[in-house]
């Protein structure tokens, strides 16, 4: 019995924007990490310190986190970023 091993080429979509692709696999990323854990500041002020993909690794950072900073104020929050609506 023989197999078949010849290359199928498949033409080159020349009409694709590399640029569209480069900003939906950063979107794509940048959603993976959606908890993240805050830095409480004065005027209700917050400044994001680290993002996680699980909602347990920042549990568990940020007791490190008031472990070597115990003055500060941190907070686990779910990050959503919404896209612009086209109307």
């Amino acid at each position: 019995m023989k197999l078949h091993t010849e290359k199928i080429i498949m033409p080159e979509n020349t009409e694709y924007q590399a640029s569209k692709s480069g900003n939906q696999s950063i979107a794509y990323k940048e959603r993976l990490n959606a908890w993240a854990i805050a830095r409480l500041l004065p005027d209700t002020q917050r400044e994001i310190v680290a993002r996680f993909r699980s909602r347990s690794d920042a549990d568990g950072y940020i007791q490190h986190l008031r472990q070597e900073i115990p003055n500060a104020s941190f907070v686990v929050v779910f990050d959503c970023q919404r896209e612009e609506a086209v109307i």
